[in-house]
């Protein structure tokens, strides 16, 4: 785990160094190679915490629908195999060039039904309409948008009023 923390901090260089060298577009495209590799170990590492931690997303499904979840940060699917069968699952990131690990996750996680990928920051998630997600799924993600209270309140205006409305965390 310390070696997979340790990759993560230098992928993670200060991005306006990375782009002030010119090498963000080099990033942009190696990053979701990077973390692919990374998240199958992390997983394995985790999967019990995930399986708990997801385990209960599905009392939010409204009755007669499928629950509709919304994944900020969504990076090459890591989380996919702990969502609900039957979920609808809309992914959002800044990079775009997740979307090629994407489409492998859906293809090998068959109990759930991609809606689409939306390339956006946590901050800006105007192409998804208010109150139209029952679950905001945000897992090692707060650690790395720009500005936390903003994203916060996104999740929070694409959430579906319910009893207790639910933003899944996990800490970087």
């Amino acid at each position: 785990m310390k070696i997979c923390a340790l990759v993560v901090n230098v992928l993670c260089t200060p991005l306006h160094l990375i782009h002030a060298v010119g090498l963000y577009k080099l990033y942009k495209r190696l990053f979701p190679f990077c973390l692919y590799r990374i998240t199958k170990n992390y997983n394995k590492q985790l999967h019990e915490t995930k399986k708990e931690l997801f385990g209960h997303v599905s009392q939010f499904k409204p009755p007669g629908k499928p629950l509709s979840l919304l994944e900020i940060g969504c990076g090459t699917g890591a989380n996919f195999q702990f969502f609900p069968p039957g979920c609808k699952v809309i992914c959002t990131d800044p990079n775009p060039f997740f979307d090629r690990y994407l489409t492998s996750a859906m293809g090998e996680n068959g109990h759930l039904t991609y809606e689409q990928f939306v390339v956006a920051s946590g901050e800006d998630l105007s192409s998804i309409p208010d109150e139209s997600v029952d679950v905001v799924a945000c897992t090692l993600v707060l650690c790395s948008v720009r500005d936390i209270p903003q994203t916060l309140r996104e999740a929070q205006r694409v959430l579906r009023p319910v009893s207790a409305p639910i933003v899944i965390l996990v800490s970087c």
